[in-house]
C-alpha cells in the first residue's frame, strides 16, 4: 500500500524557498547539497542506504572500521571550500595527515617503486630503475603540469553545457594533445617498462584504462605533487560525517533508508521524485548523485529521454567494476605501507581482459589498503585493518558472482600470501567481500560498473552526461558519471560545475 501525498509545488510549502532534492549522498551529492544551500535553496538529500556516504559508506565489524572506498584523498582544498561556505574550518573537525610515500608499486618480480612528492626522492627512485630516463622524466613532469593547469584548473569546474563550451575548450585540448592516451604520452618520455606503468597507472583509480584514456589524466601526477595524498584520521567516513554535519547545520535534511524509484516530469520539467514506498516529494530542481546511466535508464521514463535513450546508454563503454575483500588480522604487518599496488605478471593483456574483452582472468593486479599503517584506531589494539581491491570486468562478463566470489577471494588470498602477507590467513579476525553484483544491486550502478562511463576522450567533458540534463529541464547531475569524472577531486569539482548552470533560487519565488 502506498501513501497518498498531494503534489503541492515545493516552493509553496516553505515560505516560498526553492526546494532542491538531491538523490544520493556520496561525496558529490553532499558537496552539491552544501553548495545548493549556500545559494539559497532548501535542500533534502535522499539516500537509499542506512547511512550517508554512497560508495564512501563505512562498514564496522568486530571492532574493525572499513571504509568502503574511496580511500585516496587528494586536493583537500576542495573539501576546505565546503567548510568555508558554512563559515567553518575543516581543521576544527578533521585531522588530515599527509602520507609518505603516497603509494608503493610492487612489481611481479618483487621490485618496487615508492611514489611521493619529494622531487629528490622521486628522481632517485627513477634512477634506480633507469637513470637514462631521468631527462625524459623531467619533461614528463613539465607536460603533466601543463595538463594540470589547462585541464584541472581551467576546465575541471566548468560545466560543458553546450557545443559552445566545447569549442571554447578546444584550444586547451589541442595544447594538451588530448587525443593521445596517457600510456602513449608517458612512453614518449620514458623507455623503462616499469616506469611507464608507474607514471601512467593513475586512471585506474578513477575507472579508466591507461591504454585508452586521454593523456589529460596525467594532471593527477601534478595534483598529487602539488597538494599531496592525505588520510583523514578515523577514515574517510569522518569526511562523510563532517559534510553531513555541515548540511544539517545549514538547516537541510538528510533522509536515509529512502530509495528514489522515479524522477517525476511534467511538460519536460522535473517536478520531484517518487520513492519506493510511493511517497512523492515535490521539488523545484532535482540533482542526481546516483549513477548517471542508472538515473536515465531507471529513474526517467523513456518518453522524456530524447538524448539518453536506452540504446545510447547500452552502447556506452562503461568502466570496470571492482571485487573488494575486506579483512582484519590479529597480527600487524608493518612492512606493508598505507597504499600499495601489487602488480601481477601481465599488464597490457590484463587490461584488455578487463576493459575490452570483459573476461574475468585467472591473474590480477591488486590495490592493498592498510589504513592502520597511519591510523591504528581503524582496528583493535595489535590488529591490522585491510582491504584488497581487484579491478574486474563489469557484469557484461556474465560472471555468476554468487558462486564465484569465494573461489576468487581464495585466489587473491594465495597471491597475498605468496607476496606481501605471508601466513596472514592464520590470523584473520573478520572477513567479507563486495562484488560487481553488489555495485549493481546495492549501489544501483548500471552493469555494476564502479565508475560510470569509462573516461576515454569521447566520453569525457562535453561527451559525458552533462551537469545540466540534456533531456529534462530542472534535472542536474553530480558525481562520477558526469563531468569531470570519478575520484574525490572529480566528484567535488562536479558540484562546483553544477553551480555554473543552476537557476537562481529566487527565480522560483511564488
Amino acid at each position: 500500500m502506498t501513501r497518498s501525498v498531494p503534489d503541492v509545488p515545493a516552493a509553496l510549502l516553505h515560505n516560498g524557498r526553492a526546494h532542491a532534492v538531491v538523490i544520493g549522498s556520496g561525496f558529490g551529492g553532499l558537496a552539491a547539497a552544501i553548495r545548493l544551500a549556500a545559494r539559497g535553496y532548501r535542500v533534502t538529500v535522499l539516500e537509499k542506504l542506512d547511512a550517508p556516504g554512497g560508495r564512501a559508506y563505512v562498514h564496522r565489524r568486530d571492532g574493525f572500521t572499513f571504509d568502503a572506498g574511496p580511500t585516496i584523498v587528494t586536493a583537500p582544498q576542495l573539501l576546505e571550500e565546503l567548510w568555508s561556505l558554512c563559515g567553518r574550518r575543516m581543521a576544527d573537525d578533521i585531522d588530515m595527515r599527509a602520507l609518505d610515500p603516497f603509494y608503493r608499486i610492487r612489481f611481479d618480480d618483487g621490485s618496487w617503486f615508492d611514489y611521493n612528492s619529494d622531487a629528490r626522492a622521486m628522481r632517485a627512485e627513477v634512477a634506480r630503475f633507469a637513470p637514462e630516463d631521468l631527462p625524459g622524466y623531467e619533461r614528463f613532469l613539465d607536460e603533466a603540469e601543463r595538463c594540470y593547469r589547462l585541464g584541472f584548473e581551467g576546465l575541471g569546474a566548468v560545466a560543458f553545457d553546450s557545443i559552445g563550451d566545447l569549442m571554447r575548450a578546444l584550444p586547451a585540448m589541442m595544447k594538451m594533445r588530448a587525443w593521445r592516451t596517457i600510456h602513449a604520452m608517458v612512453s614518449s618520455y620514458l623507455k623503462n617498462p616499469k616506469l611507464r606503468i608507474v607514471m601512467s597507472f593513475h586512471p585506474l583509480l578513477i575507472g579508466g584504462n591507461p591504454l585508452s584514456v586521454t593523456c589529460v589524466y596525467s594532471l593527477i601526477t601534478s595534483l598529487e605533487r602539488k597538494w599531496g595524498v592525505h588520510w583523514p584520521m578515523g577514515g574517510t567516513g569522518t569526511l562523510v560525517s563532517g559534510l553531513a554535519g555541515l548540511i544539517r547545520s545549514q538547516g537541510s535534511t538528510i533522509r536515509c533508508n529512502t530509495e528514489v524509484r522515479q524522477i517525476t516530469v511534467e511538460n519536460g520539467r522535473a517536478t520531484g521524485v517518487r520513492l519506493a514506498d510511493g511517497e512523492h516529494i515535490a521539488a523545484d530542481i532535482v540533482v542526481s548523485n546516483a549513477d548517471t546511466s542508472w538515473t536515465y535508464r531507471h529513474l526517467v521514463a523513456p518518453q522524456h529521454r530524447r538524448h539518453w535513450t536506452d540504446r545510447r546508454i547500452e552502447r556506452g563503454r562503461h568502466s570496470m567494476s571492482l571485487f573488494v575483500w575486506y579483512f582484519g588480522t590479529r597480527k600487524q604487518y608493518p612492512q606493508v605501507p598505507h597504499h600499495m599496488m601489487v602488480l601481477g605478471p601481465r599488464y597490457r593483456e590484463l587490461l584488455g581482459d578487463i576493459f575490452n574483452r570483459h573476461v574475468l582472468a585467472d591473474d590480477f593486479s591488486l590495490y592493498l589498503h592498510r589504513p592502520t599503517a597511519t591510523d591504528p584506531a581503524m582496528g583493535p589494539p595489535g590488529c591490522d585493518t585491510f582491504y584488497v581491491l581487484s579491478p574486474v570486468p563489469h557484469l557484461d562478463s556474465g560472471t555468476d558472482w554468487s558462486s564465484r566470489a569465494e573461489t576468487y577471494r581464495q585466489a587473491i588470498a594465495r597471491r597475498l600470501d605468496a607476496t606481501v602477507l605471508p601466513g596472514f590467513e592464520a590470523h584473520l579476525a573478520t572477513s567479507f567481500v563486495t562484488t560487481p553484483q553488489d555495485f549493481h544491486d546495492r549501489l544501483l550502478s548500471y552493469k555494476g560498473a564502479a565508475f560510470g562511463l569509462e573516461p576515454h576522450l569521447l566520453q569525457s567533458a562535453w561527451f559525458r552526461p552533462h551537469n545540466r540534463s540534456e533531456d529534462v529541464a530542472g534535472l542536474f547531475m553530480v558525481g562520477a558519471g558526469t563531468h569531470p569524472g570519478a575520484g574525490i577531486p572529480g566528484v567535488l569539482s562536479s558540484a562546483k560545475a553544477l553551480e555554473t548552470v543552476l537557476p537562481d533560487a529566487k527565480s522560483f519565488a511564488r
